[in-house]
């Protein structure tokens, strides 16, 4: 290796494919991943669109799988060639916070930053890639399957983390605040836990057919007053049990905390943006907020298997692939919302 393709950002709305210098082992920890498959983040179109500060020609990129290039010498459970799914945070885990399972608070936090591009640097390869049983040697899995397992670096975890955080137990009704591929990941996971009622908050149509095949119970397309009443009717004035917050705006925020019961809980997983809490009524209504980045690893065997397993298939959500040639393209289907999530091909 001496130079690799990999995505750049050079101001908003200017993507490119560069070349760039190949990542390196920098520590005896470290594991080079060779990338056979990466997407895109709705949380990368927010420096795509001016609202994050850029570093002019940085590597973007934070979701990626592939197989195990090279490691570090203090490397033990991985070996080259294994295929790996990749967590968008990297961590240790052995530090405090990682066996409390809050992975992304690692005080050896690492994050991705060359997913989208041909080999990306994983730092703590023992506490942060999990390998793919069944696929080895510099194999690639089944095509049908990479997509899900794509899945798995980031929007699956996410979804789930927000379940778990609002506390979605079995029998409950949950409302999830988003349908973009975050938010249709929290509904297959609020689903899976066994809601009772999922209510997806959703004005577009082919996203609102995902929700349904995850799990989806009723769908509310109307958004701010008009869509906290129309929840309030479908649980019978009593509201949510659960709320999944996916976007990170403050309207997005405001409308979680509208729908939610007293005493619930609002999981919040969406990169928060121009955020007030509505601390008065939480505290009148005594509910409660959780959530934040997603620990991704904590998550990921469960989710593995359940992929493997054909229990869940989180894949739905990416419905445009490209090359990684045409990633720019992908960008502006996302951003025009031509698409809900772009699978790459290196």
């Amino acid at each position: 290796m001496s130079g690799m393709r990999a995505t750049t950002i050079h101001g908003p709305g200017d993507i490119r494919l560069s070349e760039v210098p190949d990542p390196t082992l920098l520590e005896p920890t470290d594991a080079i991943v060779r990338v056979t498959s990466s997407c895109i983040c709705g949380s990368d179109l927010w420096p795509y669109r001016g609202e994050n500060p850029i570093t002019e020609g940085a590597t973007i990129g934070h979701e990626c799988i592939g197989v195990v290039e090279e490691v570090g010498s203090e490397v033990r459970d991985l070996r080259v060639g294994d295929f790996v799914v990749v967590p968008f945070d990297h961590c240790d885990g052995t530090c405090a916070h990682c066996l409390a399972g809050v992975h992304s608070a690692c005080v050896n936090l690492g994050m991705t930053t060359s997913g989208q591009g041909e080999y990306a640097r994983v730092v703590h390869a023992d506490g942060s890639l999990v390998r793919v049983n069944g696929v080895g040697d510099g194999g690639v899995p089944d095509p049908a399957l990479v997509p899900s397992l794509m899945a798995l670096s980031d929007v699956m975890p996410t979804g789930w983390h927000a379940a778990v955080a609002a506390g979605v137990k079995a029998g409950d009704t949950v409302v999830v605040v988003g349908d973009g591929a975050v938010g249709l990941c929290g509904v297959l996971a609020a689903s899976t836990m066994g809601a009772e009622k999922v209510v997806v908050m959703s004005r577009h149509e082919p996203r609102q057919r995902i929700a349904r095949d995850f799990g989806a119970t009723h769908v509310v397309a109307e958004r701010g007053k008009e869509g906290a009443a129309a929840i309030k009717e479908i649980t019978g004035g009593i509201g949510a049990d659960a709320v999944l917050e996916c976007v990170g705006t403050g309207q997005a925020v405001g409308t979680a905390f509208a729908v939610a019961r007293p005493g619930s809980t609002v999981g919040f997983v969406g990169v928060p943006h121009g955020v007030e809490l509505p601390v008065g009524r939480m505290f009148s209504k005594n509910v409660g907020l959780a959530g934040g980045m997603a620990p991704v690893r904590r998550y990921l065997p469960d989710l593995l298997d359940l992929v493997l397993a054909g229990t869940i298939d989180p894949g739905r959500v990416f419905d445009l692939t490209l090359p990684l040639d045409e990633v720019a393209e992908g960008y502006r289907a996302m951003d025009e919302r031509r698409a809900i999530k772009v699978l790459l091909q290196p």
